[in-house]
């Protein structure tokens, strides 16, 4: 399997010897040693996966997943450290990680990961070209209920404008899903669609993922960056969770949202940038004004157009819909074919109120994939919850279910308690402790 690989590590020598490694296995490799390189890079070439170091001179590889995936989201990274860390393996795999290494425990593992790597790369790209065209904005939006025809109908008419957009609605309820829609099926879809979560980043570093910094502006800013809003000029800005905005930062969006002008972090000279603003919150803002948490001025600038997106318990119609698109979605990526879905694998779907609503019913979709048997999907792929939905008494207890669904994601995941962890909600402290409880290994 040829592809090519881009290796990002200021190790001079450790650099050329990962280099000279994975070259002998065919693949087309290239080499950065700073962060701002790599990026140069990856505009000029067509990258499958990328070897990172996390501690780079110029980056923190744990934060340059999420800039990477997020302008080319087919490829995917690997981050290796000297170092091991918990909390910075948690947080790269939620920012999009392939996986986490630690760099002379790990070595052996390094040529059939980016193998791995790289076959599913190549299979997010190949469904990303079939896609193309098909999946474009509104049609991206599955389901038939009237809560939902609702919400979309608001949606297609606001995208014609050039109105600042609020999503609210319950986290998981696909509101990222209608901001790229709306920038789908505006005037500005050819240019960048740029979205950030507010809540994902400390003050300092969302001001300078927005804003943008000059060089020595704060400890670690050792080059000059370009921020989300100069990123967004001309096409749209999404912010994500903006309930969680520091109150400092919502004076200096409110002044971007009158005058299109802000000032990077160190700099005195103003800039400008048009941008269309989509925002969303799962917080009930105005209340949030009443406990001095958002401001009142902000949440008028930004409510001009306002869309509720329903939670999926109010749209029970749309929920076997979703879940046939989730099982094709999956399955594909599963390489599975000739699947079988009995009845009673919807009925089971229908019982649950889904609290963490299409989010958590697209994860429940690929576990059960993963725990099927003989390519059927029915109740027994949903022991969580075909167990907590059952009148009857169960013969087997919460805790073997639990166990045996750990042991058969561990076994799919071939032992790699990070994407375990993803697969199965929790963080990673609480998989290893459930391991240790039921004396897994």
């Amino acid at each position: 399997m040829s592809g090519n690989i881009l290796i990002i590590d200021d190790e001079i020598k450790l650099l050329k010897l990962l280099g000279m490694i994975l070259s002998q296995e065919n693949f087309n490799v290239r080499e950065a040693s700073t962060a701002r390189s790599a990026m140069t890079m990856l505009e000029q070439y067509d990258f499958d996966v990328v070897l990172s170091d996390v501690r780079l001179p110029d980056a923190f590889g744990v934060e340059l997943v999420k800039s990477i995936k997020a302008k080319y989201p087919h490829l995917e990274i690997i981050l290796m450290t000297a170092f091991g860390n918990i909390t910075d393996a948690v947080q790269a795999m939620k920012n999009g990680a392939y996986d986490y290494l630690v760099k002379g425990d790990d070595n052996e593992k390094i040529i059939p990961l980016v193998y791995k790597a790289l076959e599913k790369a190549q299979d997010n790209k190949s469904r990303t070209t079939q896609k193309t065209g098909v999946q474009k904005g509104f049609k991206q939006i599955i389901g038939h209920s009237e809560v939902i025809l609702q919400a979309k109908k608001l949606a297609e008419r606001v995208a014609l404008t050039d109105a600042t957009v609020l999503l609210t609605g319950e986290t998981g309820t696909g509101k990222e899903v209608f901001a790229h829609a709306i920038h789908e099926g505006s005037e500005r879809s050819k240019n960048n669609f740029v979205a950030i979560n507010c809540s994902a980043f400390s003050k300092e570093i969302l001001e300078s993922e927005l804003f943008g910094h000059k060089q020595g502006s704060f400890t670690g800013a050792i080059k000059d960056k370009k921020g989300l809003v100069e990123e967004a000029n001309g096409g749209t800005l999404f912010l994500d969770e903006i309930g969680e905005m520091p109150l400092e930062l919502q004076a200096k969006l409110l002044r971007v949202l009158e005058t299109k002008e802000f000032i990077k972090m160190g700099e005195t000279k103003t800039s400008k940038s048009d941008f269309r603003l989509i925002a969303a919150t799962n917080r009930d803002l105005e209340e949030e004004i009443k406990q001095g948490h958002f401001r009142e001025d902000l949440y008028f600038r930004l409510n001009v157009f306002e869309i509720t997106l329903p939670p999926l318990r109010e749209r029970k119609e749309d929920l076997k819909l979703l879940a046939k698109n989730f099982i094709d979605s999956f399955s594909q990526k599963l390489h599975l074919s000739s699947i079988q879905i009995s009845p009673e694998y919807y009925k089971t779907l229908e019982k649950n109120d889904w609290k963490g609503n299409i989010r958590e019913l697209r994860n429940t979709i690929e576990r059960s994939l993963i725990l099927m048997n003989n390519d059927t999907l029915d109740a027994e792929s949903l022991p969580y919850y075909s167990a907590k939905n059952s009148s009857e008494n169960d013969s087997f207890s919460m805790k073997s279910l639990e166990k045996e669904h750990i042991q058969k994601v561990l076994h799919y995941t071939k032992g790699n308690k990070a994407e375990a962890a993803r697969l199965l909600e929790i963080g990673i402290a609480t998989l290893y402790r459930k391991l240790e409880e039921y004396g897994l290994r």
